[in-house]
């Protein structure tokens, strides 16, 4: 487990690089990169230990760290940038191809996954443009190919679960917007983590 944690701490500080990288740089001090990847790479790195399976530990190593850096920008800066969303897509069916090839089944849940998860957010976004950004519904259709790729009844827990912990953060928050980035991460990446 030190290993994963050793080497989440290596790439939370390429991500922080990274993040200030972009066009529209965004500043975060680096031990909430370091410290949050590691974390989140240590307990992926037990579940390894554990047992799971190779070909999808990439998963939720992968989308660990993406939502760290994500829920970084969505909470400093209150967007989900195009330079880290839109690549999310080749990203999730690199990460999917091993897991189809194991379980054949994911792909069909996967794209089914994508559709309900970026469709419903899509639909928010259309009736009331307020409650929804444009960066969580492009962010939805990877979560939800990544969800999917468990089950679909995985994908409707997730969202449930994100428009719960978006509805705390509002209810417990005086002013302003509430980032809804962090709340769609959190339960999507611990679908990921508890399965197989």
């Amino acid at each position: 487990m030190l290993f994963w944690i050793c080497c989440g701490v290596v790439a939370g500080c390429g991500g922080r690089l990274l993040l200030r990288a972009l066009r529209r740089g965004v500043h975060v001090p680096w031990p909430w990169c370091a410290a949050a990847v590691g974390l989140a790479w240590g307990v992926v790195g037990a579940r390894i230990e554990a047992g799971m399976p190779w070909w999808w530990a990439g998963v939720p190593l992968g989308l660990g760290w993406l939502a760290v850096l994500l829920a970084a920008c969505d909470l400093r800066a209150a967007r989900l940038p195009d330079a880290l969303t839109l690549p999310a897509y080749p990203a999730t069916i690199a990460l999917l191809v091993p897991v189809a090839l194991h379980e054949p089944r994911a792909s069909t849940t996967a794209a089914g996954g994508l559709v309900l998860f970026a469709g419903t957010y899509l639909a928010v976004r259309l009736i009331a443009p307020h409650a929804m950004g444009p960066g969580d519904v492009k962010l939805a259709g990877p979560l939800g190919a990544l969800v999917g790729a468990v089950s679909l009844q995985a994908v409707l827990g997730a969202m449930v679960a994100a428009a719960a912990l978006t509805l705390v953060a509002t209810t417990s928050r005086r002013a302003g917007a509430v980032p809804h980035g962090p709340a769609m991460l959190l339960p999507s990446w611990l679908v990921t983590l508890v399965w197989p």
